[in-house]
């Protein structure tokens, strides 16, 4: 580790490193001549550490593997997975970059999360509201970091594909990624998986699918008739679409929907109503009200939310529900495999 640091600084460019130096003898002044804590300038220092780093670090990688032709952004650990295997199995996986945003853009605060300011918002209502531990928060944002820095590394010469579904979570996060690249000239082509299914296989019920519902043979059919039947993303429809971000960066809403063909930003209780529609439905085939495990609950809703918005986001309502005594629970509601719960 003390080595790479050494080779990091080393590798500093002068006005790089005269910037950061300044932006220490910044602080260090602030603490002696004004309000600014010394535990603050300790966080602060912290923060700047870990991005120099990772940025560095992920430069450093991308030097060392061999220059690659075409970059995919893709939203989701499944969906990257697929994707991943069609490309080895394409025989370019040493060619095609695969970026991964492994969040579920549907769920959360996105008020300005293309800032620092903003993604410390989102991490810190996920820390509250899903109790992530320390580790799962660092490691979140150690994710989200790292796609940042991939999506800035991006060589101006290299094509870029963005995959996307007819859902909030991917539409979101296309958003926000084309934000993101704004200012690079790179050729941008856009797939719109659920779009490609129904025209490949006949298929009209696909709702709200999402990439990473689609069997690994069938993205790969889809990959295969992106150069023949895609075209590249207008300087118009770019601007359109980070026009479309910038608003959704000033809400604070943390629930967004896909409804007619845009992401629409509702509350958090609008997911109640399905919650509450699946409980009923148990009950109607129970003689008398009894117990439901929780997960029972959280799967029959799901699946008649025609939405992607994950288990993790209505077992949050759920638990709501039941602290505003719509439901009542048994059990220790620390996870939704211990406790049971009825309507009132």
């Amino acid at each position: 580790m003390i080595e790479n640091l050494k080779k990091i600084i080393d590798d500093l460019p002068e006005k790089e490193a005269k910037t950061l130096l300044y932006h220490i003898f910044l602080r260090m002044n602030l603490v002696e001549e004004t309000q600014y804590s010394q535990e603050q300038f300790f966080t602060d220092m912290s923060k700047t550490y870990k991005q120099i780093l990772n940025y560095k670090v992920n430069q450093m990688h991308n030097k060392e593997n061999k220059p690659y032709k075409k970059v995919h952004i893709i939203f989701g650990v499944s969906a990257s997975g697929s994707l991943r295997m069609v490309l080895k199995e394409s025989g370019v996986s040493g060619e095609e970059k695969v970026i991964t945003f492994s969040d579920l853009f549907s769920i959360g605060p996105v008020w300005q999360l293309h800032t620092e300011e903003g993604r410390e918002a989102r991490k810190e209502w996920f820390t509250e509201h899903f109790r992530y531990s320390e580790g799962d928060s660092t490691h979140y944002m150690q994710h989200f970091q790292t796609a940042l820095n991939e999506i800035y590394s991006i060589p101006s010469d290299v094509p870029v594909t963005i995959w996307t579904g007819e859902n909030a979570h991917e539409q979101t996060g296309l958003r926000f990624v084309l934000y993101l690249l704004r200012e690079k000239i790179n050729t941008i082509t856009i797939i719109n998986t659920a779009e490609a299914y129904k025209q490949h296989f006949n298929r009209q019920d696909t709702r709200s699918l999402y990439t990473g519902e689609i069997s690994t043979e069938r993205l790969q059919t889809i990959y295969d008739e992106i150069d023949r039947l895609i075209q590249p993303l207008t300087i118009q429809n770019r601007d359109r679409l980070v026009e479309e971000w910038l608003r959704l960066a000033d809400t604070r809403e943390v629930l967004r929907i896909w409804k007619n063909g845009c992401v629409e930003s509702v509350t958090e209780e609008w997911c109640d109503s399905y919650i509450i529609q699946a409980a009923q439905k148990f009950h109607n085939k129970q003689k008398q009200k009894n117990f439901m495990k929780a997960a029972r609950v959280i799967g029959e809703a799901l699946g008649s939310l025609e939405q992607y918005v994950g288990d993790e986001f209505l077992e949050y309502r759920l638990r709501m529900l039941i602290s505003q005594n719509v439901f009542e629970a048994i059990g220790s509601l620390e996870a939704m495999r211990y406790y049971s719960v009825r309507l009132q």
